[in-house]
């Protein structure tokens, strides 16, 4: 396959996608990115991608977004290998950091002897807000739990049922609404209704309150 073929392609794919030289030489980019990273084709084709996106990893260590020392980070040593995708920091025109999954294809143009770099890209800034968001929330109710226990000003209206206790069990070791009412097989309204029994009962308003509440009390023992 010529390389205009293989650039052609990418204009199919609503993915972002770009192709680099093992030196970071950007040699095509398509609309797809274009949108994603504010850039246009024409402003970028013969810069270095490092140059224009600016990658870190989780870390905050600089990342080379696109040569053949990324195809190592990602875990591949040869063209033949099966290199997993990885996440990086990236840059847009806007001067907004945003992350992205890349996953990358290597191409040997055997008539040039040219090696080239097919990076696909997805956009995950919000799935890993979510995640970070999550993990705060954990971390808050683990500090706010080892708090010393405080003798309660006012006990329970009535007592928590199995079920129930069940629940902030769940929402205490980090699960989502979603996942709890799939693993006792509830529906998401009777997960709702219950979760306002408990608030009454705890005199709470909050799951996130609820959960608290039940934990310095001793009641999800």
């Amino acid at each position: 396959m010529l390389e205009s073929e293989l650039f052609a392609l990418f204009e199919q794919t609503a993915d972002a996608a770009y192709t680099v030289t093992a030196a970071g030489e950007i040699c095509a980019w398509n609309r797809a990115a274009e949108r994603l990273f504010g850039h246009p084709a024409t402003t970028v084709i013969g810069r270095n991608v490092n140059e224009v996106l600016e990658a870190s990893d989780a870390l905050g260590t600089p990342a080379l977004a696109g040569d053949s020392e990324a195809v190592i980070r990602g875990g591949g040593q040869h063209a033949t290998d099966v290199i997993p995708s990885f996440d990086l920091e990236v840059r847009r025109r806007s001067g907004e950091r945003i992350w992205v999954n890349m996953s990358t294809i290597v191409f040997d143009n055997r008539r040039t002897g040219r090696q080239l770099f097919v990076r696909l890209v997805r956009d995950i800034t919000w799935s890993r807000g979510r995640e970070e968001l999550l993990h705060r929330m954990q971390e808050l109710i683990g500090q706010l739990a080892a708090l010393p226990i405080e003798e309660p000003q006012h006990a329970p209206v009535e007592k928590l049922t199995i079920q129930e206790r069940h629940i902030l069990k769940l929402f205490a070791a980090g699960r989502n609404s979603a996942t709890i009412a799939r693993t006792l097989d509830i529906s998401a309204q009777t997960l709702r209704n219950h979760l306002h029994h408990i608030n009454q009962k705890l005199r709470t308003h909050t799951r996130l309150e609820a959960v608290t509440h039940a934990q310095r009390r001793g009641l999800l023992d």
